[in-house]
């Protein structure tokens, strides 16, 4: 009883390894921020002209405007159905301590920003 068998030969392709997060400077950030928040701007077009998955710039969005760095501009009487917003960036930080209100370079060492804030409460 020699009969024919058949086998089938199956191949197979790697499984896709998760792709490595890029990292993007301060000034990318910035510029893709403001083409997101342009008028009439398209977020999910946006992220994809720059090789972004939309759901980070739409995160980016949410983040930069619940930390005041952007804020809506005044609509004029010509613009009253588009929301403008102006990027806001400064290097300073204020810190109130008790009535007195420290303002410091954002990139002071933390050490010595700790040293300046116990000598103010002890003063």
């Amino acid at each position: 009883m020699n009969q024919g068998r058949t086998f089938e030969i199956l191949t197979a392709e790697p499984v896709r390894t998760r792709r490595k997060p890029k990292s993007w400077s301060d000034e990318a950030k910035a510029l893709i921020l403001e083409q997101a928040l342009a008028p009439g701007a398209n977020v999910s077009a946006v992220a994809r002209a720059h090789g972004m998955d939309p759901s980070q710039l739409f995160g980016w969005r949410r983040v930069a405007l619940a930390s005041g760095s952007v804020q809506r501009l005044k609509a004029t009487e010509n613009d009253e159905a588009f929301t403008r917003f102006e990027a806001v960036r400064t290097d300073t930080v204020e810190i109130e301590v008790g009535d007195t209100t420290l303002r410091v370079s954002a990139s002071i060492d933390p050490a010595l920003l700790s040293g300046i804030v116990r000598a103010v409460r002890q003063a």
